[in-house]
C-alpha cells in the first residue's frame, strides 16, 4: 500500500471506502479456506493483514517494508504480526504484494526475489494500478512507475517464474468518471498544469458507506467476470 496515502488518511484508513472495499475484494480471491501466516510486501501499516485477521482467515503475518523506523512485533486481534525490513525465507502460503509493482524499476526482479524464496504452491496475491492512459498528478503524486492492464501484470507474474489463476479489474464502476477526470488532468498536464497530488481524500460517513456499499454490489456481480476495465488490477499466481 502507498504510506503517502496512509498519511493523508491517518486511523481513518480502517473504515475508508477505498481500502475496506478492496480488502474484501482480495478475500473474494482468495477464497474462504483459513491462509495461516501472511506474508505483507509494502504493507505500511498492515492494513490489509489486519483485515485478513479481523475475519478469520489469518492466524497472523510478517509486513515487510524498508521505511519502518523500527523493526518490531505487534499484537493484534489475538495474533501477532511483525513488522521488519527484509525477510530470509517466505514459510507463508500466502503473499500479499498490495500496490508495490507500480513503485519500482524491475518489477520482474522484485516479484522473483521473493518468489525464489516461497515453497511450491504458495500463492501470491498481486494488485496495481491499471491502464497506463489514467496516469495522472495522482501517480507522479505516489511515484509510480507505470500503471498495468491485466495482461502486462499477469506477464510479470510469469517471468516472475509463477503460474497465474485468476485474473480481473475492480473500482469498475467508478471507471467511467475517474477517466474523464483522468483525461481532464492530461489535459492539464499538456497545459503546464499538473498538480502532484492524491486523489483519495477522507470522505463522510454517508459518502464513505454509500460507496462501500456500491462496491458490494460490484464485488458480488461484476468483478467475478471483470476483465474489462476497472482502476485497479488484480492478478492471483501460484509457485510451481
Amino acid at each position: 500500500m502507498d504510506i503517502k496515502e496512509e498519511d493523508i488518511l491517518g486511523a481513518s484508513i480502517k473504515t475508508h471506502w477505498y481500502y475496506v472495499s478492496k480488502g474484501l475484494a482480495v478475500r473474494a480471491m482468495i477464497g474462504d479456506q483459513p491462509v495461516g501466516q501472511t506474508l505483507d510486501v509494502g504493507a505500511g501499516s498492515g492494513v490489509f493483514t489486519r483485515q485478513l485477521i479481523d475475519c478469520g482467515l489469518s492466524s497472523g503475518g510478517v509486513c515487510v517494508d524498508p521505511y519502518y523506523p523500527r523493526e518490531h512485533t505487534e499484537s493484534y486481534g489475538g495474533s501477532e504480526i511483525s513488522f521488519v525490513h527484509t525477510v530470509d525465507s517466505v514459510p507463508q502460503r500466502l503473499v500479499l504484494m498490495m500496490d508495490v509493482l507500480e513503485h519500482v524499476d524491475d518489477d520482474v526482479g522484485m516479484l522473483r526475489e521473493y518468489v525464489d524464496k516461497m515453497t511450491s504452491g504458495s500463492r501470491v496475491l498481486i494488485t496495481v494500478p491499471a491502464f497506463q492512459f489514467l496516469w495522472s498528478g495522482h501517480d507522479v503524486f505516489l511515484e509510480h512507475k507505470r500503471r498495468y492492464t491485466l495482461q502486462q501484470i499477469s506477464d510479470v507474474a510469469a517471468a516472475a517464474g509463477l503460474q497465474v489463476s485468476q485474473q480481473r479489474y475492480f473500482f469498475g464502476l467508478l471507471f467511467p468518471v475517474a477517466a474523464l477526470l483522468r483525461l481532464f488532468d492530461r489535459l492539464r498536464v499538456a497545459a503546464g498544469q499538473v498538480e502532484a497530488k492524491s486523489h483519495l481524500k477522507a470522505a463522510s460517513g454517508f459518502t464513505n458507506s454509500g460507496l462501500i456499499r456500491i462496491h458490494d454490489v460490484e464485488r458480488k456481480t461484476l468483478f467475478p467476470i471483470n476483465r474489462l476495465c476497472g482502476l485497479s488490477a488484480f492478478c492471483l499466481a501460484t509457485k510451481p
